[in-house]
């Protein structure tokens, strides 16, 4: 294109990610895939992110099973039922981030007044913090 220049280029990561993209796009609805590929993301991060998207994962399933699971950008994500992404899960690695997130988007049923977190940073998982991301879940697929 001319007049562009690298600076205005996307980064390697930011072309992976909107590869991955298309690949889902592409990829079959069924939900029982969908879910398979969520699985296979967090099977190819580092190990630690694996914990933590695993737990995350878990607690998505538990609190609001309505949620269907669904690769995002190359990251496990969970979509309502009109296949709006209501929350997902960032490792660090996927941006050379310093920790990984738990991210809620805009189907989330979060809004607090005019202004409201919508991530969170994640270096471990205690019970404090899994019970607070029940919360956030619940609130977020409205179904508390």
């Amino acid at each position: 294109m001319a007049g562009t220049t690298n600076k205005e280029s996307f980064s390697a990561a930011e072309k992976k990610a909107m590869k991955e993209r298309a690949a889902e796009l592409r990829a079959s609805q069924k939900k029982e895939k969908l879910e398979e590929a969520v699985l296979e993301k967090i099977a190819e991060m580092p190990e630690d992110e694996q914990k933590l998207a695993r737990q995350v994962h878990g607690i998505v399933r538990e609190v609001a099973p309505d949620l269907k699971a669904k690769s995002w950008y190359g990251m496990p994500a969970y979509a309502d039922a009109n296949g709006k992404i209501v929350v997902f899960f960032q490792g660090a690695s996927k941006f050379e981030a310093r920790y990984s997130t738990i991210g809620f988007d805009e189907a989330a049923h979060l809004d607090e007044g005019s202004m409201w977190p919508v991530s969170w940073a994640l270096t471990a998982l205690t019970d404090t913090d899994a019970d607070k991301i029940r919360e956030l879940v619940r609130r977020a697929a409205g179904t508390d």
